[in-house]
């Protein structure tokens, strides 16, 4: 019996390595783990790295990392891996069809490299059965061969995070899901998306003005779990039904490495007199530069802008109706980014013209109000104001092209 079980125990130490050499050899492998064997000694690790300074880092990232002394597994599995040279990256990248790939490599390997980015990295054992690790092990190793490794990469709903939870949630038989889907989230996923690029001038707006109405609707606690920091915190405040009875989700819980990086607010702040400021900013130059100065044509400026504006409202369109990305429906900034404004441009000289963008500008202002409701305050800070001052440069210029006519004489305009 004793040689029977030392057996059966070297056999799996030797499938174990067979499949890890298959992992990153060839490109076949099929599973080498008997489910009526399982591994007691496999201990089950949620990683959680902290936000970097490249914009695609703000977010963090996470992992899990499987160890067994026995069988000397010491990998972490991670699906957070993307490829500039990937066919086609950034017609996919504007399309929302991104391919993401799943790998693992040795945690020492991976940890070195999240340190030398000065990335925090926080470590968690999680309470899973045997027969949980090893179901868990085995769907990883899965996951990683190149047949099934590349994955269609979503911001919120199909990311590393949501990946490491319903990997976790499979094994655990449901667990996650039961216990977070009923719960409230606690802030909406552009609540979220706000708080952590918050840091970032130019990435902040730019997100602001592509993401739509449908990432400011109220989400649950498992939705929130697309972030890495709150699957962490979830599963650290969790109990859980085990081998005996009620117990944490997490066993250990600790720091390998504290980053030197700021951390991100918890809450989204009011950030956007920064905006106005920059485009109280912008009006005051383009006055100095077409008012006193007199080096540029005022109306040279309004048409630059409308231009560019109603480009700015192409791409919302195009993102809204002919892309994957399902973040981008419902814009509301549509508003002030419209590919109308080249109407108006084309009609500069017409009476309605400065009336209409002052019209959609007050439109802009009401349909905040009104359903579906979007977090629209920082765009309105930042571009309204450009809307705004080219009605009145359109109403002034009218007036001032208006031909004099003699006494008693009417003058006559574009109509």
């Amino acid at each position: 019996m004793f040689w029977t079980k030392l057996l059966s125990r070297w056999r799996q130490v030797g499938l174990v390595w067979c499949a890890l050499l298959c992992l990153f050899a060839v490109p076949t492998w099929s599973s080498a783990l008997a489910a009526d064997n399982p591994l007691p000694s496999t201990e089950v690790w949620l990683v959680t790295y902290g936000p970097g300074e490249i914009y695609w880092q703000r977010f963090g990232h996470n992992a899990i990392w499987i160890r067994d002394s026995d069988l000397g597994l010491d990998h972490v599995f991670n699906f957070g891996f993307f490829d500039f040279e990937q066919k086609n990256f950034f017609l996919r990248f504007l399309q929302g069809r991104l391919l993401y790939f799943s790998a693992a490599q040795s945690a020492q390997r991976e940890f070195s490299s999240y340190i030398n980015e000065n990335r925090s990295i926080r470590v968690q054992r999680l309470s899973l059965l045997p027969e949980q690790s090893l179901h868990l092990v085995e769907y990883l190793i899965d996951e990683v061969q190149p047949e099934n490794r590349d994955y269609l990469y979503d911001y919120y709903t199909n990311n590393c995070s949501t990946r490491v939870r319903d990997a976790l949630d499979m094994a655990l038989d449901g667990a996650l899901a039961s216990s977070f889907k009923p719960v409230a989230g606690k802030q909406s996923w552009r609540d979220h998306t706000r708080r952590l690029t918050a840091g970032d001038f130019w990435l902040y707006l730019g997100l602001e003005i592509v993401l739509g109405a449908k990432i400011d609707q109220p989400v649950s606690r498992w939705d929130e779990l697309f972030l890495p920091s709150e699957l962490a915190a979830s599963l650290a405040a969790m109990d859980y039904s085990g081998a005996d009875g009620l117990q944490p989700m997490v066993l250990e819980d600790a720091m390998l490495h504290q980053s030197s990086l700021k951390p991100p607010p918890l809450v989204p702040g009011n950030w956007w007199p920064r905006y106005l400021l920059m485009s109280m900013g912008l009006l005051a130059a383009a006055w100095v530069a077409s008012g006193l100065l007199r080096v540029v044509n005022p109306l040279a400026l309004v048409q630059g802008w409308l231009l560019l504006s109603g480009l700015a409202g192409v791409l919302i369109l195009f993102l809204w109706f002919f892309t994957d990305h399902v973040a981008a429906g419902e814009n509301l900034n549509l508003l002030v980014f419209n590919p109308l404004w080249w109407a108006v441009l084309y009609w500069k000289r017409h009476q309605a013209a400065g009336p209409v963008l002052l019209l959609a500008s007050m439109l802009a202002l009401v349909m905040t109000l009104l359903s579906p409701h979007q977090y629209t305050l920082d765009v309105l800070a930042a571009f309204l104001p450009l809307n705004i001052a080219s009605g009145i440069a359109l109403i002034v210029f009218r007036r001032r092209s208006r031909p004099v006519s003699p006494p008693g004489i009417p003058a006559t305009g574009d109509q």
